[in-house]
């Protein structure tokens, strides 16, 4: 029997597999959407984060988390194991009434975000607090019915995979833990980045009983619809690589055509396939230029001081000897920023097997629509302009469901943002660093004296939220400063209410 059902699970997931790997290759001239994520998931071999390499301050639990918040059919009372960890290293205590942050886990496992999330653990010392990390459901360890396999192959269950469950999972645990340790008067801070950014965003709006206020850094919440232009991401990668070097920049814009007549060529793919060293022969250039698309993306969105990967991969390709070829400058580019490696894999940022593109890729299809497309003037990129109709016919195909691109505004809102938040909402940061492709989608004007936009000029992706170096430039100390400022103004607002109105029981 379990030799049977062992058979029956590697069977659906090589058949996943296969269908993702079609999906990914049938997506015509609709590059791959770049990805989210507070952490860049690079492509160089790094050492995986293990239990051992994490402080022992981190204290893992288990919540027995409802399968479906919303509805009372039987099968809605299903639980499942939802990972969360506790830090109470720097906690003064319930009796105190010290704060909690919590950060909310986003696409992917738990795991690096306890190490590589730092804007927690730097303050904790100055609020005092008590520190908690929570895993988004269908990714890490928290996945209904034990294997990500099962999970997805039931579509009924896999339904129950959105953000509007996953934000009712962080409000039941952090209710269950302010229980727990007796902490009925201690305010909650929300924290996330990128997607969980979004979720912060949407968690002080949907739940502001349980979180007195939300850091959301870098979340794109008005790339929906079309509150935010779809070129707007791929401008900033262009403008970004154009302020570094004019001359990488207009190698860049002219590869493209090159790799097309290179293939034109009667053994063309061949030659391509050899100059870059592809670990596949190529069978269609799409292939090559979705891989370029995707580094240049990653290096602009997370051009983080002090190694700034821009700056590796323009140096990689004006640093190559004279003579060299624009494609030979291009592939020279590639190993200064991805490595010296026996071969490249076209599909290293696409991968059917990594549990982040497979959950990612039905968020995508079903509620979290991003119309991110290339434009076609002053840019760097081959024009691709975002296909909604290509996009449902390929989700359907897929997952067999109908893509809903409007939800996330109807559900969380977004359009007349100004009008509808600055007397509804209070105590939200939207913080961005302006060469962040997707700062094109955020929030970059306050809203209100508590609903504010902090960002920096130089910033990228989610770099407020890292951990505190050294070598930190001043504007981004300065960043960090402002942001800690404010909570510390809702927090003094908190107790001040806190003694006024306080329940006497």
């Amino acid at each position: 029997m379990n030799r049977a059902m062992g058979f029956l699970r590697h069977s659906f997931h090589q058949l996943l597999l296969f269908s993702l790997i079609s999906f990914s290759c049938v997506t015509g001239t609709q590059f791959s959407i770049p990805r989210l994520g507070a952490l860049r998931r690079t492509t160089r071999t790094e050492p995986k984060i293990t239990s051992s390499s994490v402080s022992k301050d981190f204290k893992t639990f288990f919540y027995s988390q409802t399968l479906d918040h919303f509805n009372y059919r039987p099968e809605s009372y299903t639980t499942f194991p939802q990972r969360y960890v506790v830090n109470s290293k720097y906690w003064s205590g319930a009796n105190t009434s010290a704060p909690i942050l919590v950060f909310f886990g986003e696409e992917t496992s738990l795991d690096n975000d306890l190490s590589d999330i730092g804007f927690l653990t730097d303050n904790a010392p100055r609020f005092k607090a008590l520190l908690v990390y929570i895993e988004h459901r269908f990714y890490g360890k928290s996945i209904p019915f034990g294997s990500r396999e099962a999970a997805l192959r039931n579509a009924s269950i896999r339904g129950y995979f959105t953000s509007a469950q996953a934000i009712a999972d962080y409000a039941a645990i952090i209710l269950h833990i302010k229980k727990t340790f007796f902490a009925k008067n201690s305010p909650v801070i929300v924290i996330g980045g990128s997607y969980g950014g979004m979720l912060a965003a949407w968690f002080r709006l949907k739940y502001p009983h349980v979180a007195l206020g939300a850091l959301a850094s870098s979340a794109p919440i008005l790339y929906f619809d079309d509150l935010a232009p779809q070129v707007g991401y791929y401008a900033i990668v262009t403008k970004d690589f154009k302020e570094t070097s004019e001359s990488c920049y207009e190698t860049i814009r002219e590869s493209w055509d090159e790799i097309d007549k290179v293939a034109s060529k009667s053994n063309g793919l061949s030659i391509l396939s050899m100059k870059f060293k592809t670990c596949k022969k190529l069978k269609r250039t799409f292939d090559l230029k979705d891989y370029l698309d995707s580094i240049y993306s990653e290096a602009a969105q997370y051009d983080h001081p002090p190694t700034y990967p821009l700056s590796i991969v323009c140096g990689g390709i004006d640093g190559a000897p004279k003579g060299t070829d624009i494609l030979g400058r291009i592939f020279a580019g590639v190993v200064a920023y991805v490595g010296n490696k026996s071969c490249y894999d076209m599909n290293a940022y696409n991968h059917p097997s990594d549990e982040t593109y497979m959950g990612w890729r039905w968020q995508t299809c079903s509620e979290m629509v991003m119309p991110i497309g290339h434009g076609n003037n002053d840019s760097m990129f081959p024009p691709a302009p975002f296909n909604l109709n290509r996009f449902i016919r390929k989700c359907k195909s897929l997952f067999g469901v109908q893509p809903q691109p409007h939800w996330v505004t109807t559900y969380y809102g977004g359009h007349d943002l100004k009008l509808i938040l600055h007397r509804f909402a209070s105590n939200i940061i939207f913080s961005n660093g302006l060469r962040d492709p997707y700062s094109s989608g955020g929030v970059l004007e306050n809203i209100s004296d508590s609903v504010v936009a902090v960002h920096t000029i130089h910033g990228s992706h989610c770099l407020d939220i890292l951990p505190e170096k050294k070598s930190d430039p001043q504007w981004l100390v300065k960043q960090r400063k402002t942001e800690v400022q404010i909570i510390e103004g809702w927090l003094a607002k908190y107790y001040t209410d806190l003694l006024e109105f306080r329940d006497p029981a």
